[in-house]
């Protein structure tokens, strides 16, 4: 199991961690309806460190190109203006989505990356999914800034997202916007710890496809790094769990014999399978199960469910929600 200890990015002294510096340059293009840092306008450069060093960005950027899906609620919330994106990846739930206006480069399966030449970027947002295109936005794109900030793996994952936050709100103005997202996802973190008894044991587990998969504590995708962040009792520890994306396959009859006291789940498929006439949702998964029907957290109503956007979305608001959401269950049965 991997294990995190806390570091202090902190979100309140961004500017000083992440060596914020501004130069005079010539002016640019209005590339977002976000003003610079203190609400007024200003022009030129500033020096952010992403996962690949230090990164000169022009403020404001002229043209933003953004394929990492964590940060698209983020800067549809902030008005950020964007002319290339990867739209075939947003959530319906994102205002962006539908914007013709907005240069669509698919999808990491089928990416049109020759589109990003059309929308000679000075800034490019890039991570996750298209993580592996970095070259190719090099090649395409030599003039842009390729910022890439998705969590490191040996880095605390919560700390990450407000890192993420914390270098986008330097760029576009929204350094107190940034400090708000990372003082809620605290708040919301901090209820989970104070309301979590240490002892319930918990299972995680995502559906796809019909089936239920097992998310592995410390290593699966969306909630492995749950476990150790609010140091929670694992149901079930499986050897040679993975973190791929569509969970485990173990049998549902090995997670009703582990009997958990709570389960949480991450519906795959309610993000890009609801339109689907086959789609089942999650609840309807594990309500409808018989292994599971006699399980401590099915019979109680110990289930929380992860909103659902969120493989598509993976934002700090996400979580953030997720976790409020988690520690109203967890007070309610207190």
């Amino acid at each position: 199991m991997a294990t995190f200890t806390r570091r202090h990015f902190g979100a309140l002294s961004a500017a000083g961690a992440f060596g914020l510096v501004l130069t005079a340059c010539g002016g640019g293009a209005e590339g977002t309806d976000a003003p610079a840092a203190g609400g007024e306008s200003s022009e030129g450069t500033i020096e952010v460190e992403d996962n690949n060093g230090p990164q000169s960005v022009e403020i404001p950027p002229a043209s933003v190109v953004a394929t990492d899906n964590r940060t698209f609620e983020t800067l549809a919330d902030w008005g950020v203006t964007l002319t290339a994106a990867a739209r075939t990846l947003m959530p319906s739930t994102n205002p962006l989505k539908d914007d013709e206006s907005i240069i669509d480069l698919g999808s990491h399966r089928e990416p049109d990356l020759e589109a990003v030449v059309a929308a000679e970027p000075t800034l490019i947002i890039n991570g996750q999914r298209f993580a592996d295109f970095h070259d190719d936005f090099v090649k395409f794109a030599p003039d842009a800034t390729i910022l890439e900030l998705d969590p490191r793996d040996d880095q605390p994952f919560a700390e990450e997202l407000k890192r993420q936050v914390s270098v986008l709100g330097q760029i576009f103005g929204k350094e107190s916007e940034a400090e708000t997202l990372a003082a809620d996802l605290d708040a919301a973190m901090e209820r989970v710890s104070a309301a979590y008894n240490g002892t319930d044991t918990v299972m995680a587990v995502n559906t796809s496809g019909g089936e239920i998969g097992y998310i592995a504590p410390g290593l699966g995708r969306a909630l492995g790094w749950t476990f150790d962040a609010f140091e929670l009792a694992p149901a079930l520890e499986v050897e040679g769990s993975s973190d791929d994306h569509q969970g485990d396959d173990i049998s549902v009859e090995a997670i009703a014999d582990s009997n958990p006291d709570w389960i949480l789940v991450m519906d795959r498929d309610a993000a890009v399978s609801a339109d689907d006439p086959e789609y089942t949702p999650a609840n309807e998964l594990l309500d409808s199960s018989e292994a599971l029907a006699g399980v401590t957290a099915v019979a109680e109503g110990n289930i929380v469910y992860m909103p659902a956007d969120t493989y598509t979305n993976e934002s700090i608001q996400t979580y953030t929600e997720f976790f409020n959401s988690l520690a109203d269950a967890l007070e309610a049965k207190a």
